[in-house]
This record gives structure tokens, sequence and C-alpha cells, in this order.
């Protein structure tokens, strides 16, 4: 293999950056070239694509977001659109792809190798951390510690007010945030897609607590939850107990800026290594991920079909530390 695109799709996350670097400088460090292909999909229909060096990615390891934009496309959806892409690589000569992002994006690419045969080794790049294959995916770390800080910081309010919070967090189809945030942020509740919690369960809980004479509440609500965001909550928890005084926070899009956590760097560097060395070894619709400290390569149809439990024992933390 002489020369492999990188693209960014789906929603951005921290540490993209850093994966993106490590696919550039390890394709160097073999005798590869290296083509970014920018705003994803979209980009890869148009023939965005721009040749990457190591000094291209010099200085980015530290920076959210990521440096080849991101979209959505609705071209690529159909077969015109793929055949349009495909040529497109073609004439220039890009021979495997590195495609970092989530479901959508995996599910895109292993439709593109059955109907045109270009390998691609996903990176799991979400903030989410829903993928199957990985224990962490790139940018949730920075995610939880972002929402973290905001939740200390509302604590700090609800305190010195007697309030309830309810503070909804990113989660559209899993807890993963949530609950790391309710056990270090101290929330007396989480609510999360997974456990179903009813809002007459919670109303019930803060009436205990109400009763034991506590004061301030803090309610973690991921925005998938079955029982709705966390306004709709919020409602039903003040039309049972309107001596609460309540309030709704929705920490919203800053959970997916900011410069990456350590953590997040690693992982992205050592992802964005497996993946290029993943194509020079013959791999293709597979993901890279890291479970129990070592390299895996998961095929996409389980990743994008297969779903990844939460610890159920993260629940019970939950409910015995907000005694």
């Amino acid at each position: 293999m002489k020369r492999i695109g990188v693209f960014t799709s789906g929603g951005d996350s921290p540490g993209m950056n850093a994966c993106i670097r490590a696919v550039v400088r390890t394709a160097t460090y073999h005798g590869i070239e290296v083509y970014g292909i920018m705003r994803g999909y979209s980009g890869m229909i148009r023939g965005e694509f721009v040749k990457l060096d190591s000094a291209s990615v010099s200085n980015t390891v530290q920076k959210g977001g990521t440096i080849l934009k991101s979209a959505r496309s609705h071209s690529f959806r159909n077969k015109e659109g793929r055949q349009q892409a495909f040529d497109q690589l073609v004439n220039n000569g890009i021979e495997g792809l590195v495609a970092i992002g989530g479901n959508g994006t995996f599910t895109g690419a292993m439709i593109f190798e059955e109907e045109f045969g270009i390998p691609t080794v996903g990176a799991p790049g979400t903030i989410d951390n829903d993928l199957y294959g990985t224990d962490y995916t790139i940018g949730y770390d920075t995610a939880v510690n972002t929402a973290l800080d905001c939740v200390d910081k509302i604590r700090d309010t609800a305190d010195s007010h007697d309030r309830c919070f309810f503070i909804e967090v990113m989660g559209r189809d899993s807890g993963y945030i949530a609950i790391p945030c309710a056990i270090g942020g101290g929330a007396e509740i989480v609510m999360v897609p997974e456990t179903q919690m009813s809002v007459e369960a919670a109303i019930e809980t803060l009436r205990s607590g109400w009763q034991r004479h506590k004061t301030s509440f803090i309610v973690i609500v991921a925005e998938g939850d079955v029982e709705g965001n966390a306004h709709h909550v919020a409602a039903h928890v003040k039309a049972a107990i309107p001596q609460l005084d309540t309030r709704v926070t929705v920490i919203g899009h800053i959970q997916r800026g900011g410069s990456p956590t350590a953590a997040d760097r690693l992982l992205g560097s050592q992802i964005g290594i497996a993946a290029v060395e993943g194509l020079m070894n013959g791999m293709r619709n597979v993901m890279a991920g890291i479970i129990d400290r070592k390299l895996v390569y998961t095929p996409f149809v389980d990743t994008i079909s297969k779903k990844k439990p939460i610890n159920q024992s993260f629940m019970r933390m939950v409910e015995i530390l907000s005694v």
C-alpha cells in the first residue's frame, strides 16, 4: 500500500487530532503517503483531498475538534454518491482509508468496501463511549471531565440556594457520560436509557431525601433517557413536590469541545498507529480498539450491531452513595 486517506465523520470529539497526527506520522514512518479528506464523506465525494506530512500535524495533539472538519453526507447514503467517492479515491491513487468516527461512519465504510473494495480500518471517535469493541472511545474521558466540572459548579449553587438541579448531559443511547458524572459529582439520582428509571421512582427518592431534611439535590439525566429530557423530568417532579426549588441546566455541546485530556491523547495516538498498521497487514472493515489494555480489531458488523452494556455495579454505587 503506497497511499492512504484519513477522515473524520459524525460528531467531533477531543482527541481526534491526536489520532490524525498518529495516522500521518505512522504512515510516514512506514513510507506511505497520506491524504487528509476534508469534511468526511462529503469531502470524499467532492475530492477535497489535502496531502499531509509530519509537519502538517505539528502542534495539533493538544487541540480539540478536528483539523479535517466533519460533516454529515446525505449523498453518500445512495449508490451514486458512493460511486463518485470511489472515483475520486481512484483518481488520487488512494488504496485504503482510516475512518475516525462512530456507528454511522463505520456503517458507511462497511457498505463502501462491500461495493467497491476499498479497505477501511476504523478509529472509535465519539464522546458517547457506546461502541462495542473498545473499553473507551476517543473523546470520552475529556467529555466526562468537562461535564463533571460543570456539575461541581452547579452543586455550589444548589447548596447555596437549597435547590434541586436537573442536569442534562449527552448520551442519546447510553449513560456512559451520565453515570461517572453522578458518582463523581455526588448526585442523588442518575437517569439513563439502560435502566429506564421512572419519574415516579425519582420523585419518591427526592421526597424521601426531603423528609430527611436534605435541602439540595443533583439529578443527572442522559439526553436519551426514556422518560424524556431534563425539562420534562423536572416539570413532573415540581408538580409532585412543589416545595422543591427546581432548576434545569443542559450542558450541551460544551462536552464535545476543549483540549483533550492526557488519556484521550494517548488513546488517539494508540488507535491511530493501530489503524495504519492494520491496513498494512491487510485488515478491512474492522475497528481498532483497546480492551483490557490490549489492542483488538473488531469487525464493523459487530461494532455496529452489538450493544456495549454499562457496568451495573456503578448504578449500585450511585444508590449507596446518595443516602
